[in-house]
């Protein structure tokens, strides 16, 4: 028998992912067999899946909480932004074409059945799914055919329980207000609520908790303390990046340019973890630093928009004169492909054709082609013998004199590209500086001395999480208010 609870905010980033990253460690620890579902997510931080497809970073850890490997049943509808108003469709983990939110709001609903079917082959086998909702179910105008939240919960039986932020203030209003704006049936399907993310003494909101359960009917299932080790998860959510870069130490500066339309920035977050690393995110509007020791171009969703706002910032003038001062640069995947002589465009896979000169440190040209490369790998960076893995989520091909001085060699072959002089790189493989030997070896030649173990500081933080859920939440409740599916 399989059971199933559901998560939902009061609005976004009230901290669900994080929350049910806890719940799930804390029922394995348990002795139960637990799955993450998210039907509909908007992230251009994806993961792939060992079953080839991709699906929001939030759910890979949410996996990894679990004790088991992603899978594109875990998140079966991913929005990937493209631009302000348009998005790529990701579907059970395949491409499924550009969607305008207008024209999603009014088809959301035939994409139902894909998350139906995901949600119920995910749930054979295992004893509980835990669900996290997207966004708020106050939002009335997007009620009509949702499938984020109630839309999914009343078409799958699933009873939720609503969670506030009260750091952001008005909690009490939160709750009762989303109550006050849902229907009399979605109301129905909610069983309790919990408040997120308090500081200080915990009886002092004991009023509160208790007006919110007098005046909607449901039952507390905890006020949870802000989790002061959150910085030290992977983030899904890019505004979560110029705080969590800021939380590194002192000593090798990288710069990160903070564009648009950033994708994949989970590269940044072994880096953040390292305590000889000072990791900047360099915000719009403020100059690249002169003190940097390594300018890291990361990945994007939409690499020519992207490299006209890295040269509107006039951060094109400053990574020439870093280069010239002796810095280095890293690119990786959009980065990797900003730094060479041209990108052409010619499908108008990023907008309409096109073909744009690059930032011209490397000398490679890439041809963006409809062809998606999405694959995990493993390899060695031969420089220092270190063995690694990574992921590869790309469209694009890259070609070129540098690509001969290939710096890293997956399953065989020759990655990435390296100008003449050694000091600009570049690949297309995401993920590698999770292997503790290679970032190991690769902050060396900028004088950091490492012996941190990202992956192991990642499991110790979810055992922490799921203690801290425990502590402070009721977790048998939630667990005999699960319904059957």
């Amino acid at each position: 028998m399989t059971k199933a609870i559901m998560i939902q905010g009061t609005g976004s980033n009230v901290g669900k992912s994080m929350i049910v990253a806890g719940l799930i460690r804390a029922c394995v620890n348990r002795g139960l067999r637990v799955r993450p579902f998210k039907p509909q997510n908007m992230s251009n931080n994806a993961a792939v899946t060992e079953d080839g497809g991709e699906i929001g970073r939030a759910q890979a850890l949410q996996a990894r909480a679990a004790g088991v490997a992603p899978h594109t049943d875990m998140n079966p509808i991913l929005l990937k932004p493209q631009s302000a108003t348009g998005a790529q469709l990701v579907v059970q983990g395949k491409v499924a074409g550009h969607q305008e939110a207008a024209a999603f709001g009014a088809n959301k609903q035939a994409l139902m059945p894909h998350v139906l079917e995901s949600f119920h082959r995910l749930a054979k086998g295992i004893d509980l799914i835990i669900v996290e909702g997207a966004g708020s179910p106050a939002e009335t105008n997007l009620r009509a055919g949702d499938i984020a939240n109630m839309g999914f919960a009343n078409a799958a039986g699933v009873p939720v329980i609503l969670m506030g932020d009260i750091d952001r203030g008005g909690v009490i209003a939160q709750i009762v207000g989303t109550q006050a704006v849902m229907s009399v049936q979605d109301n129905a399907m909610v069983r309790g609520f919990a408040v997120n993310k308090f500081r200080g003494d915990r009886s002092l909101f004991d009023a509160g908790r208790d007006d919110i359960a007098r005046r909607t009917g449901w039952p507390s299932l905890g006020v949870i303390p802000w989790f002061d080790q959150a910085h030290r998860l992977p983030a899904e959510d890019v505004m979560d990046l110029p705080a969590r870069a800021r939380s590194g130490g002192a000593g090798c500066v990288i710069a990160v340019p903070r564009l648009p339309r950033i994708a994949n920035f989970d590269d940044l977050d072994p880096l953040a973890a390292e305590p000889g690393v000072d990791l900047r995110m360099i915000m719009p509007g403020t100059p690249l630093p002169a003190e940097a020791d390594l300018v890291l171009l990361v990945g994007s969703k939409a690499t020519i928009s992207d490299l006209e706002a890295f040269r509107a910032e006039g951060w094109d003038i400053d990574l020439a004169a870093h280069i010239r001062r002796g810095g280095h640069v890293l690119g990786l995947c959009g980065g990797y492909q900003m730094l060479g002589q041209r990108i052409a465009d010619p499908h108008g896979i990023e907008g309409p054709p096109s073909e744009v000169a690059g930032l011209g440190h490397l000398d490679i040209a890439t041809v963006m082609a409809p062809k998606k490369h999405l694959s995990l790998k493993t390899g060695t960076h031969p420089a220092s013998g270190t063995a690694l893995s990574g992921y590869e989520i790309h469209i694009g091909e890259t070609t070129g004199p540098d690509c001969a001085r290939g710096w890293l060699r997956f399953d065989g072959t020759s990655e990435g590209a390296t100008s003449e002089d050694g000091r600009v790189q570049g690949c297309y493989m995401h993920g590698i500086f999770t292997s503790d030997d290679f970032r190991r070896a690769y902050l060396a030649d900028f004088g950091v001395t490492s012996s941190h173990q990202f992956d192991l500081g990642v499991d110790k933080t979810l055992d922490a999480l799921a203690e801290h859920v425990e502590s402070y939440m009721d977790v048998d409740l939630l667990l005999s208010l699960a319904g059957e599916i």
